[in-house]
């Protein structure tokens, strides 16, 4: 079974490095980090730095798809255009095509949400429903048909094994589950919007808004602004295509 892990500059490495330690578990898994060309890829600490072993081309035909967010680099890959016409491409014949956090809004961006229910991180749900999606803010995992999405950073972990249980059956995801001991235990009870007081939704809004003026914000908004337009038209051209 081959994974394909779309590895993007200033993605965030969680999104990709926990889903891919619990989907080791799955007998016979091949793994492939894909991008434009093999080589290193900056995540978004600026610090820690992963490598896309295969390109585009090379990965026609995967198995599982696995798209990565973050929250300030999401919209500049979400232009890229190329990366868009793969993943249209290889959805055709894939078995799951998933995203964790703000890699719902890539996913969207290529066409794949257009009308579906998703989850994304709690502060990229309204850009998802400006892409067609139709944003489930309570959920972790979310599936429609062939396409899953999971919720921020840590749900990957989830989303792993959710997937390992679909594939190879609760059985195996359970001793997945435990042989990487997850069993999460938070010491504070704040991981979702819901459960979080105000001013712990003030200091996390801000810690999310300081990451993005950490990036290159210019560059962030004028790729939004693009990747939603281009939505905007692909829907209403389609709405009225005959």
């Amino acid at each position: 079974m081959q994974i394909a892990v779309v590895a993007y500059p200033g993605m965030t490495a969680l999104d990709a490095i926990g889903p891919f330690e619990v989907l080791r578990g799955l007998p016979d898994a091949e793994f492939r980090f894909v991008w434009h060309e093999p080589g290193p890829i900056t995540t978004d600490s600026g610090v820690l730095i992963l490598a896309a072993t295969h390109a585009f081309d090379e990965t026609p035909a995967p198995d599982i798809v696995l798209v990565g967010g973050s929250i300030p680099n999401t919209m500049v890959t979400a232009a890229d255009e190329k990366l868009l016409a793969w993943l249209r491409r290889v959805h055709e014949t894939s078995t799951w095509t998933a995203s964790v956090c703000s890699g719902a809004i890539i996913l969207a961006a290529a066409g794949l949400l257009d009308g579906r229910p998703a989850t994304t991180h709690w502060a990229a749900q309204s850009a998802l429903a400006g892409l067609g999606a139709k944003p489930q803010r309570d959920k972790r995992i979310v599936r429609d048909g062939r396409i899953v999405t999971a919720a921020g950073v840590s749900a990957g972990l989830d989303l792993g094994l959710w997937l390992i249980g679909e594939l190879a059956g609760r059985d195996r995801a359970e001793a997945v589950q435990l042989a990487i001991e997850y069993d999460p235990q938070p010491p504070f009870g704040t991981g979702h919007p819901s459960k979080a007081p105000a001013r712990t939704k003030v200091a996390a809004a801000r810690l999310t808004a300081d990451l993005v003026a950490a990036s290159q914000l210019d560059g962030e908004l004028v790729s939004g602004s693009k990747v939603l337009w281009a939505s905007a038209i692909r829907r209403a051209r389609a709405r009225w295509s005959i």
